[in-house]
């Protein structure tokens, strides 16, 4: 089945380079020769989309329509910028929380978890550029349409801007199995940064040393991790209790 959210051929992506269509990727068989395709690689690092030489036979698996050796990648959502996302939200008086989702690569579980972050009031969702799940009509459809919501920021680097997170006075707090503390110990009326990895590889080693506090969900079965969603559901809601509290 043909897809919407493709553009075949250098020319046709060359075009949409510097309009509102936001390029998620782009594959391209690799022709030295062509030099419609330099000038479109050349363009593509200019303007920082992220591409990958693969053989035809990858691209004909996509697609069997004349691509002219490139396929690009739409994204059905503009992406957001997290740090003017924050100084808004200090600006008009109220205090941030971004859920950052490092590794996340199953399109299901990032459509619910960002249908969860949407529900709770989160200010925006943070992932990294690369490993993480491709924004498609799937991602759309399984969010219940909260990536039309939610702001959704993309980064290089999760720990370069997370550093900047934090000097802009947000605490990043870390889920994770094997942390001391539980999560309804920690104060997240303050402005938050929260951190969920993937079940099976948990948050990456270049961002342990940047939290400032690791939680835990109590399991009490045989099983010992949740599916991301669920668990940063939690997470987010233990948020949410905290400001009804409060109120």
């Amino acid at each position: 089945m043909e897809r919407a959210d493709y553009i075949f051929g250098s020319r046709a992506v060359l075009e949409a380079l510097g309009t509102e269509r936001v390029l998620e990727k782009v594959l391209i068989c690799r022709s030295p020769d062509n030099d419609l395709q330099n000038l479109l690689i050349k363009e593509l690092k200019r303007h920082k989309v992220f591409f990958q030489f693969v053989p035809m036979q990858k691209l004909r698996r996509i697609s069997g329509k004349n691509h002219q050796g490139v396929i690009a990648f739409v994204s059905p959502i503009a992406f957001g910028d997290v740090q003017e996302i924050v100084t808004s939200t200090f600006e008009s008086g109220k205090v941030p929380f971004i859920l950052v989702a490092d590794g996340v690569t199953d399109v299901r579980n990032f459509g619910a978890l960002v249908r969860s972050a949407e529900c709770a009031g989160v200010d925006a969702v943070l992932v990294p550029e690369k490993n993480s799940a491709g924004i498609n009509a799937d991602a759309v459809k399984t969010s219940a349409g909260a990536l039309h919501k939610v702001p959704i920021c993309r980064t290089p680097s999760l720990r370069k801007t997370l550093i900047d997170l934090k000097n802009s006075g947000l605490q990043a707090v870390a889920g994770s199995e094997k942390a001391a503390r539980n999560y309804y110990e920690v104060n997240f009326r303050k402005p938050t940064a929260l951190i969920v990895g993937d079940e099976q590889k948990g948050i990456s080693k270049s961002l342990h040393t940047l939290a400032d506090f690791f939680v835990k969900i109590p399991l009490l079965g045989e099983i010992k991790s949740l599916n991301v969603s669920v668990a940063a559901s939690i997470l987010l809601y233990e948020k949410v209790r905290q400001d009804f509290v409060a109120d």
